[in-house]
């Protein structure tokens, strides 16, 4: 058992249904630790992982990888789409050390046998990784970041604030799926939906989009939890009635934990059936 998972003496999710709206590819385990603690899990992606439009920068960049110093990987996303075009067409570069931004990223990385060097522990994102030591001098040193179209620019601020020359590889792009949005609001007239996760705040602003004016009645009323203050602060100004439940991180356990914590919460009389 997890730590994630609930002890003997806890309710767990009790029924409770959850929205998980994580890329396809990568809502199973998530809805598995749902159903496992008694919840139900409802899919509804609300961004798919697609390659680039035109990847010959890309692969430029991959030609010459051994001219870096530190590879810095923002996403088990970007792992997956990068490790397989690298591996594909050459061997990593033993002299260009790695580094993940979070748990998934670095397990994906395991998978393909390239390790992180660099890993924070506990917070997962730009933040925390710009906290540890070995990223504090950079002077001299030649860095990319594998990452999605259009991502944040602090993470290379930062770093060429300290000395790094500093390149980005968009190894994918983030589209947004059509999605059954008749079948969400079902979800929701029949009472089916208690709480919703959503692992980044363009997956908030895309479920925003996505379901429309009925929609985000039903949205800004249901519970909702986020992996960070950043996320919070979007569903303040989204209009969401409560405050967000945060997450430790986005991994999947970081999000089973947040919903026991909100689950056990609740008073008795919330939980449905």
């Amino acid at each position: 058992m997890t730590s994630a998972e609930p002890h003997n003496d806890s309710p767990g999710l009790g029924g409770i249904g959850v929205l998980v709206t994580r890329p396809a590819h990568q809502a199973e385990h998530l809805c598995a630790l749902i159903e496992r603690a008694g919840g139900h899990a409802l899919r509804f992606p609300v961004l798919e992982i697609l390659d680039p439009v035109d990847n010959s920068a890309l692969l430029e960049l991959v030609d010459r990888l051994e001219t870096f110093d530190l590879a810095i990987f923002i996403s088990a996303n970007a792992v997956n789409k990068a490790m397989n075009l690298v591996l594909a067409r050459r061997p990593w570069p033993p002299s260009v050390r790695i580094a993940a931004i979070g748990k998934r990223s670095a397990r994906e990385l395991e998978s393909f046998g390239h390790p992180a060097d660099i890993c924070p522990q506990r917070k997962f994102d730009s933040e925390a990784l710009l906290a540890m030591d070995a990223l504090q001098d950079l002077t001299g040193s030649r860095v990319v970041i594998f990452r999605g179209d259009g991502g944040r620019e602090y993470l290379g601020d930062t770093l060429t604030a300290r000395g790094a020359q500093v390149e980005y590889a968009e190894a994918y792009r983030r589209g947004r799926p059509k999605g059954d949005t008749g079948r969400l609001m079902r979800y929701w007239a029949r009472g089916e939906v208690q709480v919703i996760t959503v692992s980044s705040n363009e997956g908030l602003r895309n479920l925003f989009d996505m379901v429309g004016k009925l929609g985000q009645q039903w949205l800004r009323k249901t519970p909702l939890v986020v992996p960070g203050e950043r996320g919070a602060a979007l569903a303040r100004e989204l209009g969401f009635r409560e405050p967000a439940v945060i997450a430790q991180n986005a991994t999947d356990e970081a999000m089973l934990e947040a919903l026991l914590d909100w689950a056990r919460s609740r008073t008795p009389d919330a939980h449905p059936g």
